[in-house]
C-alpha cells in the first residue's frame, strides 16, 4: 500500500503537469476558439474537457504523453468543432458581412492592379465587368461588341492568360503581393 508521501508526490506531479499543459496549450486553443466565433469561457470549457480526455488517455496509454501538447490541442479543436456544429452556429455566408482590414496578410491592391493593367485597358474593363460588377457574359459581349457569350468567355480567358504570363515572366510568387 503506497505511503502518504508517495500519494502527495503523485498529486504534486499531476498538478505541475496540468499547469505546464495549461501554459503551453491553452493559448493556442483560446486563439482557435476565438477565431471560430467562441468566447473565452467557451475556450476554457473545451480546454478542460480536452484536458480530462487527455488525462484519461494517459492513464490508459502512457505513450500519448510523448506528444502531449499536440494531442491536447488537437482534442480541444475537435471538441470545439463538434460543439460548434451541434449548437447551430453555422451561418450562411450570404448573411455575413466581412470587413477587410489593411494588414500584412492581405494582398497589395496596388500591385495586383498594376499586373492587371499589363493586360490592357479593354481587358481591365472586361475583367472588372465580370468579376467586380458581376455582369453576365451576354451583357459583356454586347458591351464590347463580341459576337456572343462564347467569344466573351474566350476573350476573358485570354485576358487572364496575359496577366498570368506577366506574373510567370517576372517569376512572382504569392509573397510578392504582400506588403
Amino acid at each position: 500500500m503506497p505511503g502518504t508521501d508517495d500519494l502527495e508526490n503523485s498529486i504534486v506531479k499531476r498538478e505541475k503537469l496540468f499547469i505546464e499543459l495549461y501554459k503551453k496549450a491553452f493559448p493556442a486553443v483560446a486563439k482557435y476558439v476565438s477565431r471560430m466565433g467562441g468566447s473565452f469561457d467557451d475556450a476554457k470549457d473545451v480546454f478542460h474537457d480536452a484536458l480530462i480526455a487527455y488525462y484519461e488517455k494517459v492513464l490508459i496509454n502512457s505513450s500519448i504523453a510523448d506528444n502531449d501538447i499536440a494531442y491536447l490541442v488537437g482534442t480541444a479543436k475537435n471538441l470545439w468543432l463538434k460543439r460548434y456544429r451541434n449548437t447551430g452556429h453555422n451561418v450562411p455566408l450570404d448573411n455575413v458581412e466581412v470587413a477587410f482590414e489593411d494588414d500584412e496578410n492581405m494582398p497589395s491592391s496596388l500591385r495586383l492592379l498594376r499586373f492587371l493593367e499589363t493586360a490592357g485597358k479593354k481587358c481591365m474593363e472586361l475583367l472588372a465587368g465580370f468579376y467586380y460588377h458581376q455582369q453576365p457574359l451576354a451583357e459583356i459581349a454586347g458591351q464590347f461588341g463580341y459576337s456572343g457569350v462564347r467569344s466573351a468567355t474566350v476573350q476573358k480567358y485570354k485576358c487572364l492568360e496575359k496577366v498570368r504570363e506577366t506574373i510567370k515572366e517576372k517569376a512572382l510568387t504569392y509573397d510578392d503581393f504582400m506588403e
